[in-house]
């Protein structure tokens, strides 16, 4: 299945949510730290329920730790700044799906990584700034998956 990369998340829930989207879908979710909350914190917990143990979950360093654990053959990094549409691309199972912080994106040396292949964006109303990070996640994978015919479902 896929990748999911957080890049320094921020947001308990919005992690704890990633969890279960990876639990449900057979994604792996790898975080890459520093997160902005403990593995431990209650929120993230419960918004995780008991997906956690479902869930195949990693945590990296920083992202070129993430990136030699990964092996990355493609690797979309999605952000407000691109032109190219999340459905423009043709998505093969374990691609990596990269996001950034709830407060910032991905900032511009991570966007301008070698690793990364395209940069990606959902479509949205000119007067909006920006999707919540797991709502902008799920709408990618399911895209994703949907290309693949949902395999394993």
């Amino acid at each position: 299945m896929f990748r999911i990369v957080f890049y320094h998340p921020e947001i308990p829930p919005n992690t704890g949510n990633a969890i279960r989207l990876a639990a449900n879908t057979g994604c792996e979710l790898h975080l890459v730290e520093p997160l902005g909350f403990s593995l431990e914190d209650k929120y993230l917990r419960r918004a995780g329920l008991d997906y956690h143990d479902l869930a195949d979950v990693h945590v990296h360093a920083d992202l070129p730790s993430a990136w030699r654990a990964l092996s990355p053959g493609a690797v979309y990094a999605f952000t407000t700044k691109a032109t190219r549409r999340h459905t423009d691309v043709t998505y093969a199972e374990g691609d990596v799906l990269l996001f950034g912080p709830e407060s910032v994106g991905l900032p511009d040396e991570v966007l301008a990584d070698p690793a990364v292949t395209e940069r990606l964006r959902l479509p949205m109303l000119p007067s909006s700034r920006s999707l919540n990070l797991t709502n902008t996640a799920s709408i990618v994978v399911y895209e994703a998956w949907r290309q693949l015919g949902f395999a394993g479902s």
